[in-house]
């Protein structure tokens, strides 16, 4: 079976999307790794909330709920909102 390859620089200007809601959750900001084993554990999206003084949330995806990586989009099945500190 072949295998698509993607760099992380590629899929930092691919739209997120949750197939469950058709929400667009915007573009990857950063990607944690597990270094002792040599795979991604989530994508980090960044969300900025509409209000003077707000900070900017972010929503981690875990690598498991990333459904399809496209040519321009990545779909991905329900998300885990986190607040960053």
């Amino acid at each position: 079976m072949e295998m698509d390859m993607h760099s992380i620089n590629n899929i930092k200007v691919m739209e997120v999307i949750d197939i469950n809601t058709g929400v667009k959750l915007g573009y990857i900001k950063d990607v944690k790794v597990d270094c002792e084993n040599y795979k991604i554990v989530s994508v980090i999206v960044p969300v900025q909330k509409n209000s003077w003084f707000s900070k900017i949330d972010v929503i981690e995806i875990p690598w498991e709920k990333i459904l399809k990586i496209g040519v321009d989009v990545i779909l991905v099945d329900n998300y885990i909102i986190r607040e960053d500190a």
